[in-house]
């Protein structure tokens, strides 16, 4: 992919993303019926978006499916001119969830997820301070996550998937964690099989792991029902027209971190929220369509917040992982970037 092409998507490339950001398993037929367009038309389109790495569906399982972990926001100052070297190298080991290039104070920031217990912290955390790149860096445990959201394209288009159904509004989306006991085997395998593409046919998988489409059908809707498996849709923000990434640090009173938390969770454009261990904080990541309607927010919401006492920010340039997913337009951008 190339910045290019993201120039070129019109509204209805735009609404197709949105749809299958609200379910990335959607059918064609289902996705054209949402965004009022023809199904030869979108599907022409949907696959194409996905052919060129604007969006990459994928299926990963919830924390928790490997036994207990733990997670860490590692933030890294990287020696002149190695934050994409550093971030590449950040982004191809299995523990790291996500993975970002910032402006600011950091040039890269990442959460990593520490499996096994207390025991394992030291030597995780020592092979990513020893990435060849790495100068300085900052690690801080995530309390509680109040808040993940693969959704933000609705505030662009909340005609198209109208309002969030019951039981579905941002304040009740804490993610939900499962135990290794939930999953078998062909659980795995299906899981697995849905990693690279999360659009492949039930039959397709079937045929794969030796269990009929019916079987793999039935395992799969489990397992999402239950929130033990995520359905991902990335896609770079500027596809949809968004200019304005930000991850803030929000310092709150310690008596309000919990009603601060819930009311900043209510705001569509918040993709990520959690406490922090460290200077009793909550960590936000932002999406807005403009810098101005991010200064909108910081001045006449967050700073109103009872409780909230200051913040720290860093604008996002390139993320390379989300969800334990490489996203696939990153190496292009790069490059891109870097050739000026």
């Amino acid at each position: 992919m190339n910045l290019a092409t993201l120039e070129d998507l019109d509204d209805l490339d735009k609404r197709i993303v949105v749809a299958l950001q609200h379910d990335g398993r959607a059918s064609w037929r289902a996705v054209a019926e949402a965004v009022d367009g023809s199904v030869t038309t979108v599907s022409r389109r949907g696959q194409q978006l996905i052919a060129d790495g604007v969006v990459r569906v994928a299926a990963v399982p919830a924390l928790g499916a490997d036994g207990p972990s733990d997670s860490f926001w590692v933030r890294i100052n990287c020696a002149t001119g190695t934050q994409v070297q550093v971030a590449a190298a950040l982004a191809a080991n299995p523990d790291v969830r996500f993975c970002t290039i910032v402006t600011g104070g950091y040039d890269v920031i990442l959460e990593l997820v520490v499996r096994g217990g207390a025991a394992h912290h030291a030597r995780i955390l020592q092979e990513v301070q020893s990435v060849p790149g790495v100068e300085r860096w900052r690690s801080d445990l995530i309390l509680h996550v109040y808040k993940v959201s693969f959704d933000w394209g609705r505030q662009l288009y909340r005609e198209l998937l109208g309002p969030p159904a019951e039981g579905d509004e941002a304040e009740a989306a804490e993610p939900v964690t499962c135990a290794p006991e939930h999953f078998d085997d062909a659980d795995r395998q299906i899981i697995a099989a849905l990693r690279d593409d999360g659009r492949r046919t039930f039959q397709s998988i079937a045929d794969e792991v030796g269990m009929n489409e019916s079987s793999v059908r039935r395992r799969f809707e489990r397992l999402r029902a239950s929130q033990c498996i995520s359905l991902l849709t990335l896609v770079p923000s500027a596809a949809l027209g968004m200019s304005s990434e930000a991850l803030m640090t929000v310092k709150v009173a310690p008596s309000r971190i919990d009603a601060v938390a819930h009311e900043l969770a209510r705001y569509p454009f918040v993709r990520y929220l959690a406490a922090m261990l460290d200077e009793n904080s909550l960590l936000c990541e932002i999406i807005t369509p403009t810098v101005e309607e991010l200064y909108a927010f910081i001045t006449g919401s967050l700073a109103r917040l009872d409780g909230v006492e200051g913040w720290n920010a860093s604008l996002e340039v390139l993320y390379l992982k989300r969800g334990f997913v490489e996203t696939p337009w990153w190496r292009a951008q790069a490059s891109e970037i870097a050739a000026g």
